[in-house]
């Protein structure tokens, strides 16, 4: 273990640093990279290299090769993620199946890469932060459909202007676990740019084998990736190339019935309510007719509709909501698409 992640573990309690109070998870150290490796690459840098690779090493060196690497100590509460996302029921399922399998034993965490398919605003990329936040494990984000640039997972070669590190690298090196849960949202909207594929770094990444000792083409030194708990968002299979959906568990999240979408609606309100000191002027739940129209909207919507509601009601001079205080029009424009 490195002395500068030692003396990160002292100074956390010997606990994983964003660990939940009255959860235990069981952690120990993984060495992502050689710090070895990573002293020859600076030795070696001819003058003139680039200066923000050389800082990149030189980072690398001070934090040290060793993260945490996490399991929860007992099986997450998977019930009430569930309960609040009442259309995963599938992924979660196997979830169960997978943790099962770890939890008595001292293997390390082990998740198959998931892809998550489904409409837009359904709660899939919710879903994989709740997740992380069950595991225990860090996280990290990478939109494709607001980038353009093939290398954003992969790095590009520092002798590029204003290249940098990729989204993995960057997660692993800068972050404080070997096993993080890393999004890809919307990967079904990956576009290449004519001479770089986005997603051809995850033909290795997403293989165990080839991950341990894949190289970011910023910084050249090998990192162990094999370990990456993998969630892909998207609206469209057909837009993925089929060697990457061979490597991932493909679900088809539903829609919510409207039983599902009422405990989402219920949840977002009390979530909302109780983040706000005005919130404890309403009641804990709104009536149900409030609840049946938000139930009518993409759980992405509810938390738009509910705070324009709050804003309304508190107008009108009540602290309750009603169903008049609701956007007709953004209702009836969601249900087009199956609500």
């Amino acid at each position: 273990m490195s002395n500068a992640n030692a003396d990160a573990l002292a100074d956390r309690g010997g606990r994983p640093p964003t660990e939940p109070v009255g959860r235990i998870a069981i952690a120990g150290f993984k060495q992502v990279y050689s710090t070895a490796r990573v002293e020859t690459a600076l030795g070696d840098l001819p003058t003139g290299a680039s200066d923000a690779l050389r800082t990149t090493y030189e980072k690398m060196l001070r934090a040290g090769g060793d993260r945490f690497c996490v399991k929860p100590g007992a099986m997450p509460d998977f019930d009430a993620l569930e309960e609040d996302l009442p259309n995963f029921g599938e992924v979660l399922e196997d979830l169960r199946k997978q943790l099962a399998l770890c939890l008595e034993t001292e293997d390390p965490l082990e998740l198959t890469p998931m892809l998550l398919l489904g409409e837009p605003g359904i709660g899939k990329t919710h879903f994989a932060r709740r997740l992380s936040q069950l595991l225990g494990t860090g996280y990290g984000f990478v939109s494709m459909s607001s980038l353009t640039a093939g290398w954003i997972l992969s790095g590009a070669s520092s002798q590029w202007k204003n290249a940098r590190c990729g989204k993995v690298f960057d997660t692993l090196v800068h972050g404080d676990y070997a096993n993080p849960v890393l999004v890809v949202d919307e990967i079904d909207k990956a576009s290449a740019d004519g001479q770089y594929d986005p997603l051809g770094a995850l033909y290795s990444l997403l293989e165990q084998d080839t991950a341990r000792e894949f190289v970011d083409e910023f910084a050249e030194v090998p990192i162990d990736c094999s370990d990456l708990v993998w969630v892909a968002t998207a609206n469209d299979a057909s837009r993925i190339p089929e060697p990457i959906l061979n490597r991932m568990n493909v679900y088809e999240i539903p829609v919510p019935d409207h039983a599902g979408a009422r405990r989402i609606a219920l949840r977002l309100y009390r979530e909302i309510r109780d983040a706000h000191a005005w919130g404890a002027r309403f009641p804990e739940q709104p009536d149900d007719q409030a609840l049946d129209r938000l139930a009518e909207l993409a759980p992405r919507e509810m938390r738009r509709a509910l705070m324009g509601a709050f804003g309304n009601a508190k107008l009108a001079g009540r602290c309750t909501i009603t169903a008049a205080d609701l956007p007709v029009e953004r209702s009836a424009r969601r249900q087009r698409i199956g609500f």
